[in-house]
């Protein structure tokens, strides 16, 4: 699939940058919030919800020491969120795609631990959290669904550490690219062929390898006809063979 073809497919089901887009006529509304929200308590949420211009790339959505006070739905686009360590070096600790929700980790201590950078144009909802718990006070359906991304992203830290894990550079590429088919899926996209929005230096960093390690290893899967690699277009010819990959098989 060309380029063109997959961007035009991608903006099809993703919201477009208008700000005037709501919560019901959201194409990823099923994903980011509860399918099961009756139209009156969508209106009750969307009234709370703040969409400003989007964010350009390389823009910080925050950083890490801000004070929490809001979380963020991603409507299109993709960013990132990494730690900076004391000695001053840049850890990628992970990446949100549309209908991903980012600043939970300010939750804790009121002061958000991560920065979250965007990967490209991206537009964003601004959730202000106050007027989030008093609106999930009165619709016990959202309070649970929020409960459920707290426990996603538990999920996902055990995730980052057992894909740290992986022994072979192949394991850990073929986990990234295995949960990014599977988002791509829940959002009606396909799950085989798409563009990955972060750069191999971000992929090196997040997965603890090299640029050379991540170029190298995605010529072997490519040379093992498992995917095929035109820059960031990225198609997966062999699904078993990249879930056995991951599970560390040779």
């Amino acid at each position: 699939m060309e380029n063109s073809q997959i961007i035009a497919q991608t903006s099809d089901k993703h919201c477009t940058h208008d700000i005037k887009v709501s919560c019901g006529s959201c194409r990823l509304n099923t994903i980011c919030m509860p399918v099961s929200l009756h139209i009156d308590d969508i209106d009750q949420l969307n009234k709370i919800i703040q969409r400003g211009r989007p964010l350009h790339k390389g823009e910080y959505l925050y950083r890490a020491g801000d004070p929490f006070t809001a979380v963020y739905a991603i409507r299109s686009g993709a960013v990132k969120a990494l730690t900076i360590s004391d000695s001053g070096n840049e850890q990628v600790t992970g990446f949100y795609l549309p209908g991903e929700v980012v600043g939970l980790d300010g939750l804790a201590n009121n002061t958000h631990t991560n920065s979250v950078i965007a990967l490209e144009t991206s537009s964003i909802c601004e959730i202000p959290f106050n007027r989030l718990e008093e609106v999930s006070m009165q619709l016990p359906k959202l309070q649970r669904h929020f409960l459920q991304l707290m426990s996603r992203e538990i999920t996902q830290e055990q995730q980052i550490i057992s894909l740290l894990g992986k022994s072979s550079a192949e394991a850990r590429i073929a986990s990234l690219l295995l949960s990014i088919s599977t988002r791509n899926s829940s959002r009606s996209l396909s799950s085989t062929q798409f563009l990955l929005p972060m750069s191999r230096t971000d992929i090196g960093n997040y997965l603890g390898l090299t640029i050379e390690t991540v170029s190298r290893t995605f010529a072997r899967l490519q040379k093992a006809r498992v995917i095929s690699v035109d820059k960031k277009e990225v198609s997966i010819n062999d699904i078993a063979g990249l879930q056995q990959l991951a599970k560390g098989a040779e």
